[in-house]
């Protein structure tokens, strides 16, 4: 029988030193089409999450490409502080989207703290004015009450939804970044975290007197005890009950959810088959044509709409796959050896073209091949696991 975990490890490695410039990480393979699409780019978000994968590689190549990544995009960095969206060295070019588009820094900042504690270097002290730099732009936008950073709409990875104000995702990162940097108001930002985005918690009285705006946000959250997971996002008007998987995975491995709740989630997608008879989706209840949560941008893009099951909206993204399989190892859950064979396997299609997503209903091929992400979790995972 083929051994598809060991060759997607071999399979990985290759893909990511093919991706690699002198400047860092490629998100995917410098194809015609990629450059058209701004996929041959050093992305702020892509390559920071390539940045941890190749740390523990235990290929030199790879950790000296993660570290000309995390460099290129300190050297780009916003005079506020922001990280880019993405990069183009090579032309002096960097994008930022829009001044709201969040994860870039967060990410990278994780995978500074991340690189040194698993190579032994010191990035965080060459670049600790950057850091200080990069912090301050993410105080700025965390709410002075709440602890938890606010978003304007369809600003993080999941660029074609409708996710604004207090975004689980993005939160659960702001949480992994105070972890690591021992940022004041880290017991703050957990306890409202869960008080915005669990709507089965029950809010302490003197929590719901004092906060009548908390209450407030509160009203927009489905309470269903036979479901454990956190809404995606909340504001004054909605809140996303699509259940974001991957932003929740986030809550569970940074500790937001304590050991319960995690075991509890994890069971939950288990049973609503999430990650059967594929890798886990990206969502578990797809946003509609028709419900109010819906928007005119998801449906604008030929090959990249954002239909129920498609794209951000439910499809199947390998890299998510990867995070998912660092929780269930996290807690000991006997599963997490077939989760990543089935990774494997799905990199594996048309000859190893690590494709970016798939669709989730029929695991139809789609996306840009040749992801660097999808190989770059995949050898996080199994590292994980086998180390």
């Amino acid at each position: 029988m083929k051994d598809y975990t060991e060759d997607c490890l071999r399979e990985s490695i290759k893909l990511l030193k093919e991706n690699s410039t002198k400047f860092g990480t490629l998100a995917s393979a410098p194809s015609g089409t990629a450059k058209a699409r701004n996929y041959a780019s050093i992305f702020g978000r892509d390559a920071s999450i390539c940045a941890m994968g190749m740390a523990v590689s235990g290929d030199k190549s790879l950790k000296m490409s993660a570290r000309r990544s995390l460099e290129t995009l300190a050297k780009y960095q916003a005079d506020n502080g922001q990280i880019a969206f993405w990069v183009k060295p090579e032309k002096k070019q960097s994008d930022f989207y829009y001044l709201g588009c969040i994860d870039s820094t967060l990410w990278w900042l994780i995978a500074l703290k991340f690189y040194d504690q698993n190579t032994g270097e010191n990035l965080s002290k060459k670049f600790s004015k950057k850091i200080k730099l990069a912090i301050n732009w993410l105080e700025c936008q965390e709410h002075p009450k709440f602890y938890l950073l606010q978003q304007n709409e369809a600003s993080d990875w999941a660029d074609r939804m409708p996710r604004s104000g207090f975004v689980l995702y993005s939160n659960a990162l702001w949480y992994w970044v105070k972890t690591l940097y021992k940022l004041k108001n880290i017991d703050k930002t957990k306890e409202y975290f869960n008080y915005m985005l669990d709507g089965n918690l029950k809010l302490p009285i003197e929590i719901a007197r004092s906060n009548t705006h908390l209450k407030t946000l509160r009203t927009s959250i489905d309470q269903n005890k036979n479901n454990p997971t956190y809404v995606s996002f909340v504001n004054y008007s909605y809140a996303g009950h699509e259940i974001d998987i991957f932003g929740n995975i986030l809550a569970c491995l940074v500790g937001l959810a304590d050991e319960k709740k995690t075991k509890q989630i994890i069971k939950y997608f288990i049973n609503k088959k999430a990650n059967d008879p594929w890798p886990i989706k990206s969502v578990l209840k797809p946003i509609k044509k028709g419900d109010k949560l819906w928007r005119k941008y998801m449906d604008l893009h030929s090959g990249t709409n954002n239909r129920p099951g498609q794209y951000h909206n439910g499809a199947i993204w390998p890299f998510i796959g990867g995070f998912w399989a660092l929780l269930l190892n996290m807690v000991g859950n006997d599963l997490v050896e077939s989760e990543l064979l089935k990774l494997a396997k799905l990199n594996a299609r048309s000859d190893w073209q690590f494709n970016e997503w798939f669709d989730g209903k029929s695991s139809k091929v789609l996306g840009m091949p040749r992801q660097s992400w999808n190989a770059a979790t995949y050898i996080l995972a199994y590292k994980n696991l086998n180390n």
